[in-house]
């Protein structure tokens, strides 16, 4: 199946306010940078500002919905970048065990907090943010989850790889990534969160954009299908085929 999509190759003058200037800034953080350290204190801010209110909660809500399409009942459950686990009402079983693994203490808090009360067994990891990798066991999981993360890890075949050796076989990666790239997305973004920043903060957007979201969308989906077995995308709004034209992608895989 192609992904191509004609968002990011747009001209300059219309692609780097949508995407960012990657010419420019690359894709590889730097940690000394004013904007990056400002965004270190602002993330918080903007990610319940952005992302858990009117148009960003519906549009996060719609991938969620995935997870009742796979039976986690009594297996052992990874989710790296677990955010405020908003899709545990849509859990099908109770799951033997789930893991939850981030690289910002703050987000890991929220996520127990919302597992122990809801009386989940659960287990917590903080990730070392310069690594891809996992501090788990060799085929330790039955099913992987993860939203909206695989945009932010880089470089994400890495990643991937190391999904792949704590999954099972026949394991199952489960969860959906935004339609980084796609022309509606990057509008989406120019008209919201680019504005939220250009308001609330010093930080310039075509900077940050390139670290934060160094991975589109047809890359993801092309390496995952060449290392995985595709069970079902999903597309959404509009359940065409498209990345252009739609907001998120939602997906289960099998590990061969």
């Amino acid at each position: 199946m192609s992904y191509f999509t004609i968002g990011y190759r747009l001209p300059a003058f219309i692609s780097v306010p949508l995407f960012g200037d990657r010419k420019q800034f690359g894709l590889t953080v730097q940690p000394d940078d004013p904007c990056w350290q400002e965004w270190q204190k602002t993330y918080l801010n903007f990610y319940y500002s952005n992302q858990k209110r009117s148009v960003g909660k519906v549009i996060n809500n719609a991938g969620y919905r995935i997870m009742s399409k796979v039976d986690i009942n009594g297996k052992k459950v990874l989710e790296i970048g677990p955010g405020d686990i908003n899709h545990i009402d849509d859990w099908k079983g109770t799951p033997l065990l789930y893991v939850i693994a981030d690289i910002r203490q703050e987000m890991l808090d929220i996520s127990s907090m919302k597992l122990g009360a809801k009386g989940i067994s659960y287990d917590a990891k903080l990730l070392d943010k310069n690594s891809s990798k996992l501090p788990f066991g060799e085929e330790e999981f039955d099913i992987v989850v993860s939203f909206y993360s695989f945009e932010h890890l880089y470089p994400f075949p890495a990643y991937l790889d190391e999904i792949l050796r704590v999954l099972k076989h026949r394991g199952k990666l489960v969860g959906a990534i935004p339609c980084e790239g796609g022309l509606l997305w990057g509008i989406g973004r120019f008209m919201i969160s680019r504005r939220w920043l250009k308001k609330h903060t010093s930080i310039n957007p075509d900077k940050i954009i390139c670290w934060e979201h160094p991975n589109f969308a047809d890359m993801i989906l092309n390496i995952l299908d060449l290392k995985m077995h595709k069970q079902y995308l999903g597309f959404w709004p509009f359940m065409i085929s498209s990345i252009d034209i739609n907001l998120i992608v939602k997906f289960i895989y099998e590990k061969p």
